[in-house]
């Protein structure tokens, strides 16, 4: 069965189940119904059959009166000669003292139940229908009719024969029927599934088109939908491209303030520049702090900005290469060991970003690094099925105390002053990567410096 019919919030699971609910209960009502519609059509064909004897003996009794001599009517059948064969017949004088009783020779020695006595009612013309015990145990069907012939008395006709016959009719045609019935329902929930999967196709051919766009594989829906859908995807589309906007006016504004910013911070640095009192020192120190503080807020914006945009996504490989060349540039003395091959993963992010946050690792671990600094990638799966790209970055130097990792991340904190930096990389990293969903870890490294474990959304 498919996926989508097994899952508990299935749309396509409720309407299958709905549609075969009331297909087993329409299929078992009409079954009922047809069974019991079959069993009185056999019993009416039957009962048929031993009224044709019974009024053949009502006529002989009719014509000879309480002449008893040898058996009333000749019937033609020979099971009524048969002991116990099932089918026999019974005449009894009702108005005599003692009731007289003419029976088929199959009685041998019993007798017939009377239907009067067991409360089954007559219909117009006097006639019973119904069930009894027979001489052998076996249940009969027992017709049976009271008649009057003036002076020659009252007598109670009956003809009965056994329901073998009957009931097994009636059972192969309930065998026959359920086969049948069972036929046409799985054929019918063949059909329902069938019609359930084509008619939720478009959603999941509008779901697909959702996820390509989620990857970066397509920027907007495309493909025709039923007009129940159609409105769905145009107003997905108006979302994506508002969404773009909005991205697109943040980094304008961003882009702007850092200009506005820049400017008169650098006019300060300058001027204060120019002279050696302790005041213009004070100014250069307070200006040099306002500039990495705006930069480090600014970058954080920017940042926000695009985590949030829909259906940006970063080739991992390329991108790492590109770094490894830079930053074996950089620090010539390093090894810089990265994957020979790149598996082919992507970020599900701009590629400036990624490049900010795994650059950021990088720098960090060679400026600490005795002689060697090692990049590993891998894919973790992670909640609601999607999975999360993990960058490993080991390096060979001093390596950081458990209770100074979570020190090292707070923005702007250094912990040697001996090396260059402003303190910003690895909280840019932490915060950047927290805008995107993941998280950065620092762990001891196999290489006895520092791991820094990210985690980020994986295309």
């Amino acid at each position: 069965m498919p996926a989508y019919l097994v899952a508990q919030k299935s749309i396509a699971r409720r309407l299958f189940l709905t549609a075969a609910a009331w297909i087993l209960v329409i299929l078992g009502v009409a079954g009922v119904l047809l069974s019991a519609y079959y069993r009185r059509t056999s019993e009416a064909g039957f009962d048929q059959r031993l009224n044709v004897y019974l009024r053949a003996l009502v006529a002989d009794v009719a014509s000879s009166g309480d002449d008893q001599r040898g058996d009333p009517g000749e019937l033609g059948d020979p099971q009524f000669d048969l002991v116990q064969s099932g089918w026999y017949w019974q005449i009894t004088r009702l108005d005599s003292e003692k009731p007289q009783i003419r029976a088929s020779r199959s009685l041998f020695a019993a007798r017939l139940p009377r239907l009067a006595e067991s409360g089954v009612p007559a219909d117009i013309g006097g006639a019973r229908a119904g069930y009894g015990a027979g001489p052998d145990k076996r249940t009969l069907r027992i017709v049976e009719r009271q008649i009057s012939v003036g002076d020659a008395g009252l007598y109670l006709v009956q003809v009965a024969a056994t329901t073998e016959d009957l009931e097994a009719q009636i059972g192969r045609f309930e065998v026959s029927l359920a086969v049948a019935f069972a036929l046409l329902a799985a054929g019918l929930l063949a059909t329902t599934a069938f019609q359930v999967s084509f008619g939720l196709r478009p959603l999941r051919q509008l779901e697909t088109a959702v996820s390509a766009i989620r990857r970066g594989a397509a920027d907007r829906i495309e493909g025709d939908y039923p007009s129940e859908i159609a409105p769905l995807a145009d107003e997905l589309n108006l979302l994506v491209s508002a969404n773009r906007e909005v991205v697109e006016r943040a980094r304008t504004q961003v882009g702007n303030l850092a200009h506005a910013l820049k400017t008169p911070l650098s006019v300060l640095i300058n001027e204060a520049g120019a002279s050696d009192d302790p005041f213009a020192g004070k100014v250069r120190e307070q200006t040099a702090l306002m500039r990495d503080q705006v930069s480090f807020y600014l970058d954080r914006a920017r940042a926000a900005a695009r985590a949030g945009a829909i259906g940006a996504a970063t080739d991992v490989g390329p991108a790492i290469e590109a770094l490894a060349r830079t930053f074996r540039k950089i620090y010539r003395e390093r090894e810089i060991v990265v994957p020979a091959a790149m598996p082919e993963l992507r970020f599900l992010g701009e590629r400036q970003d990624f490049d900010d946050l795994v650059g950021n690792l990088l720098d960090n671990a060679c400026k600490w690094a005795a002689a060697k600094v090692e990049l590993s990638l891998g894919l973790e799966p992670a909640a609601a099925g999607r999975s999360r790209l993990v960058v490993t970055i080991d390096d060979d130097g001093p390596g950081l105390a458990p209770d100074m990792r979570a020190e090292a991340m707070r923005r702007g904190r250094r912990l040697d002053e001996t090396k260059p930096g402003s303190g910003l990389g690895l909280s840019i990293v932490a915060d950047l990567s927290g805008a995107y969903g993941g998280a950065l870890a620092l762990e001891e490294s196999p290489l006895g410096g520092l791991r820094a474990v990210l985690r980020l959304p994986a295309a």
